[in-house]
């Protein structure tokens, strides 16, 4: 079912983005998965000591989250922009809590993916919030058209931020910076490769959002030697490049191993 528009199709490809103007999931979709988002945020903290801005691959720990990665109207609309065969490549709560939620510096994702994949092109990131995302709050900013662009330097950055590095200042123009403002159901989508970032959430709103991230099952997938543990879904249609699938709605209990491990020796 045709959601996006040819106009927002051909948008994403020029762009890089697009911000659909129509809530994403029915009513109570959605508030189920603000609930969902609720009781396991507290899991996550008092077993995961985790940080709310970290709640990096959710679904591996909290199968329930399938409900939402695998849903028919956003794999419908990810189909519009990557084709029918597709892989879930991973999911993300990113929560700033209110005044003390921390930046995101300026990066690509597909940075962080060198080796995984053997193109980038084809990753789809939706970014879905579960609060109202405001420019008070740190809501998401893109550089228009930066997808297209060669990749960048980073350097090391000293404020306490959710990454430890950012891309060069100079290397892209920050002033032209579009900042994706949302109420809650409602939802950007990016490629993998444009430059965002965002501020820190210094008000007295909470800002969050699910990130969901896709790519075309014709990229093949290589296990990371550091991280032999991570899982990838066939969300829809076909395998075309020989990767092998994890089947969702199960723990990935090897990941949940290794992050207690890591809770109990920070505790330590």
């Amino acid at each position: 079912m045709a959601i996006l528009s040819a106009a927002e199709c051909a948008a994403y490809k020029k762009q890089g983005y697009i911000v659909p103007t129509a809530p994403l999931l029915s009513e109570q979709d959605f508030t189920d998965l603000q609930c969902y988002h609720e009781s396991i945020a507290t899991e996550w903290k008092e077993i995961y000591n985790g940080r709310p801005e970290e709640m990096d691959k959710p679904h591996f720990l909290f199968p329930e989250l399938f409900r939402w990665a695998l849903h028919d109207t956003v794999l419908d609309m990810v189909e519009q922009l990557i084709g029918p065969n597709i892989v879930l490549f991973t999911t993300h709560f990113i929560t700033k809590p209110a005044g003390t939620g921390r930046r995101i510096p300026w990066h690509e994702d597909s940075a962080y993916w060198a080796g995984m994949l053997d193109r980038m092109d084809s990753v789809c990131t939706v970014w879905l919030a579960l609060d109202p995302s405001l420019k008070e709050n740190g809501c998401l900013q893109v550089i228009p058209g930066s997808h297209l662009l060669a990749d960048h330097n980073y350097h090391l950055v000293k404020d306490d931020a959710v990454f430890a590095e950012e891309i060069d200042a100079g290397s892209f123009d920050k002033d032209s910076a579009v900042a994706f403002e949302l109420d809650p159901n409602h939802c950007s989508i990016h490629d993998g490769r444009i430059i965002h970032g965002s501020n820190p959430n210094t008000s007295m709103i909470r800002r969050c959002g699910l990130t969901l991230r896709y790519f075309s099952a014709d990229c093949h997938f290589t296990q990371h030697e550091n991280d032999p543990d991570f899982r990838i879904y066939l969300a829809r249609g076909e395998d075309q490049a020989g990767n092998t699938y994890a089947q969702p709605y199960e723990i990935n209990n090897s990941w949940r191993e290794k992050l207690i491990g890591q809770a109990v020796g920070h505790e330590q």
